[in-house]
């Protein structure tokens, strides 16, 4: 039985998933909790949120996140090729930077605008 606290929303439900059981989840207030518990233990995944570098501009860096969820086993190998980003302005928001980023489903999008 493996422990977790749902970050799906702010009640921060107490769960419990049993492995054995088919990753049945209890403690959950809602379906979300029961869906992220059973998520959680069998594919993790994370979105991305980070910097990368602006080349032709006075900010130095743009506000960029994947456009899905990946693979939580894969999050290292994809920082290692967003930090060889480098971006020129001006961008807008939702720009994609980096198509199928190491060949994930997840396109590297710009989250702000600089001109």
């Amino acid at each position: 039985m493996k422990e977790l606290i749902c970050i799906v929303c702010p009640k921060g439900c107490h769960l419990k998933v049993d492995e054995t059981n088919d990753y049945s989840v209890t403690g959950n207030s809602c379906p979300k909790g029961a869906e992220y518990g059973h998520k959680e233990l069998v594919n993790p995944t994370r979105t991305i949120t980070t910097t990368v570098q602006l080349l032709n501009s006075k900010e130095r860096r743009v506000s960029v996140k994947t456009s899905c969820d990946v693979a939580k086993d894969k999050i290292f190998e994809i920082m290692q090729a967003i930090n060889q980003v480098q971006a020129k302005a001006p961008l807008h928001r939702g720009d994609v930077l980096v198509k199928h980023i190491c060949q994930s489903d997840a396109d590297l999008i710009v989250t702000k605008g600089v001109d």
